[in-house]
């Protein structure tokens, strides 16, 4: 920039009112308020309507973002009203500044815009990224905030999801598959172990019996032995009771196997320490 246009900022900036400055910070108030009813309005009504939970979770990070951008744009242009020589030459300043020194924060800011519309995930989609997997509780300007299922806050900046892949679970949908893996022993019914998985699978309180129940069949080595893995593929009826679902799966699953006398592989040690694969 040329002196002459920071001889004009200096000369802006020297002559603000302190009105001006008053409304500028109630109006920085007021939209930090908006943003704060529309995240209550939010889980108010997924809490009311819990079939339509992540469609508002969708509808209320798009409204955040808008009221950010654009209400912080008519803000400051409404107060402050500067002249359009002054903001090609403010203009001009926030690029080199940004262009020197926040590069990584602009970056963010516009893969934001890119998740906001091109949505390769949404809210309340379970999501893994690297060794991070959970529930995404919010896409913002800078950043993508998960929780994990041992309730830890993840933060990841939105420029790592354009380059990086990342595997969405539900996509979406509210229901998502959820696999629980069971091993029996070669020699173990495993026709019977097959059906008490079944039979447990369905009627679970939280299976969702509108889409198809498997029972996959695989044979695993360990070591020197083999067993046999029997994997439960169901959908949840909501992605939020993924962990109870599997509990109650295992739980009754086990309670049934030893009722029915299912054999099940499991490690012992030999005389050098060794582990090895043995039944009881």
């Amino acid at each position: 920039m040329s002196s002459e246009n920071y001889s004009d900022i200096i000369k802006f900036m020297t002559q603000l009112r302190l009105d001006w400055f008053i409304l500028l910070i109630l109006g920085i108030v007021v939209l930090t308020y908006t943003v704060k009813i529309l995240r209550k309005w939010a889980k108010t009504l997924s809490l009311k309507f819990p079939k339509h939970r992540l469609l508002v979770l969708q509808i209320e990070t798009t409204a955040v973002f808008f009221v950010y951008i654009f209400g912080g744009t008519v803000m400051v242009y409404s107060v402050l009203s500067p002249a359009k020589e002054l903001m090609i030459a403010l203009g001009g300043g926030v690029i080199v500044a940004v262009g020197l020194s926040l590069k990584d924060l602009v970056a963010s800011l516009f893969a934001g815009l890119i998740l906001l519309f091109d949505r390769p995930f949404q809210v309340g989609d379970r999501m893994s990224f690297d060794s991070s997997y959970g529930e995404i509780k919010s896409i913002g300007l800078r950043a993508v905030r998960l929780q994990t299922l041992d309730d830890n806050t993840v933060t990841i900046p939105n420029v790592r999801f354009i380059t990086d892949a990342v595997a969405s679970g539900n996509s979406g949908a509210l229901d998502m598959m959820v696999v629980v893996p069971f091993y029996v022993a070669l020699d173990a019914d495993i026709a019977r172990a097959r059906d008490i998985i079944y039979e447990t699978v369905v009627t679970s309180c939280y299976t969702y019996l509108k889409k198809p129940v498997l029972i996959v069949a695989s044979e695993e080595s360990f070591q020197t032995g083999f067993f046999i893995k029997l994997s439960a593929k169901a959908y949840v009826l909501d992605v939020q009771y993924e962990e109870h679902m599997k509990t109650d799966i295992v739980f009754r699953t086990n309670e049934a196997f030893l009722k029915e006398g299912i054999k099940r592989p499991v490690l012992n040690y030999n005389h050098m320490g060794e582990r090895k694969l043995g039944e009881p």
